[in-house]
C-alpha cells in the first residue's frame, strides 16, 4: 500500500509528518487565533488556543487523514487539518474585513513555513553542498506539503478559510443570498471537486487547481 522510492523517501514522510502535526498545524491555527485575538476577539483565546502547544490544535480524525494520504502517496501529497480555531465574527474589528484577514493568516503561515524551508533548500541545491539526500528530501517534502494545503485552504468554498475571503469581495447584499447556501453545501461540493472529474485524463476541479496555482508557486520558491 505504501510505496516509497527508497527508505531515505520514507524516514522524510515520517520525519515531514511529524512537522506537520507538531509544527506546521499548530502553527496555521496560532495564526487564526492570534489574528482574531488582534481584532477584538478572545475566543480563541478563551478556549486556550492562542498556542503553539500542539496538543490544542489536534484533531484525531484530520491528523489520522494526513498520516494516510501522505504515506499513501510515497511523501508527495498530504491533506489533513488540525482542531478549527473558534472565532467569533461579530467581535472582530473591522466586520467581513476582518473576518478575512482573520481566514487568510491560517494559509499565510503556510506560506511562511514553506518560504523558510525553501530557503536553505535552494542554498543548498544552487551550491551543490554535500548533504544527505535525507536533509534535502525532508525540506523539499515541507516545501510541497505546505504550499498544498495554502492553495488548499484558499479555495473559495466552505468550510476552507479561502470562502470567508471571497464573502469579503462580494457586496453584501450577494454575499447575504449566497453565504448561507453556499455554507450548507459546501462539504458537498468539496467532495465533488475532490473526487469527481471533469477533464479526458481523469483530473479533477482540484487537480486543475494545484496544477495551475500550487505549481508556480513552487517554481518561485524553489527557483525552478
Amino acid at each position: 500500500m505504501f510505496e516509497f522510492a527508497s527508505a531515505d523517501d520514507l524516514i522524510a514522510a515520517v520525519v515531514v509528518l511529524a512537522v506537520m502535526l507538531l509544527v506546521a498545524f499548530p502553527f496555521h491555527e496560532f495564526a487564526h487565533a492570534l489574528a482574531a485575538f488582534r481584532l477584538g476577539d478572545g475566543t480563541a483565546r478563551l478556549f486556550g488556543r492562542l498556542t503553539l502547544d500542539p496538543r490544542a490544535h489536534f484533531d484525531m480524525f484530520g491528523g489520522l487523514l494526513l498520516v494516510l494520504t501522505v504515506l499513501s502517496s510515497g511523501g508527495t501529497f498530504g491533506f489533513g487539518w488540525a482542531k478549527p480555531t473558534p472565532v467569533s465574527p461579530h467581535q472582530l474589528a473591522g466586520g467581513r474585513r476582518g473576518e478575512a484577514i482573520v481566514a487568510f493568516a491560517g494559509p499565510a503561515s503556510n506560506l511562511v513555513l514553506a518560504t523558510a524551508a525553501a530557503l536553505p533548500l535552494r542554498f543548498i541545491l544552487e551550491n551543490e553542498m554535500a548533504v544527505p539526500s535525507l536533509v534535502v528530501q525532508v525540506l523539499l517534502t515541507f516545501v510541497v506539503l505546505n504550499v498544498a494545503l495554502l492553495v488548499f485552504n484558499l479555495i473559495p468554498i466552505p468550510p476552507l478559510d479561502g470562502s470567508k475571503v471571497l464573502f469579503t469581495f462580494l457586496s453584501p447584499a450577494t454575499a447575504w443570498r449566497v453565504r448561507p447556501l453556499l455554507e450548507q453545501y459546501g462539504g458537498f461540493i468539496l467532495v465533488a471537486a475532490i473526487f469527481l472529474p471533469i477533464s479526458p485524463n481523469g483530473s479533477s476541479l482540484i487537480d486543475v487547481v494545484f496544477e495551475v496555482v500550487a505549481g508556480p508557486i513552487l517554481g518561485l520558491l524553489l527557483g525552478l
